[in-house]
């Protein structure tokens, strides 16, 4: 599922007035995470998550086990907040553009 740029920006656009669902700690993105994760996209659909702290190649690797893991996509990524996205497709709740 490869959202388009418009979709993209609508989402960020979404994504902006959120706080943080996700926390990352110092022991980053375990299993344990993944499946909280993966339950806050089932009801948001559009989630942010704050990374714990380190250098980018440590949290390209915690995003990259985030999205592996649920199955989500990345909306946008400033600093070490990241946007993910991933739609319900039993009760979708975020009408996309086209």
């Amino acid at each position: 599922m490869a959202i388009s740029p418009s979709q993209r920006r609508y989402l960020r656009s979404l994504a902006h007035d959120l706080h943080p669902v996700i926390l990352l700690g110092a022991k980053g993105a375990t299993e344990a995470v993944v499946k909280e994760l993966d339950l806050a996209l089932a009801h948001h659909e559009l989630v942010k998550v704050k990374l714990s702290g380190g250098d980018k190649e440590e949290r390209e690797a915690q995003i990259g086990t985030l999205i592996d893991g649920t199955g989500a996509e990345s909306v946008q990524q400033i600093g070490h907040i990241v946007v993910l996205f991933r739609r319900n497709e039993d009760d979708p709740r975020l009408a996309l553009p086209r």
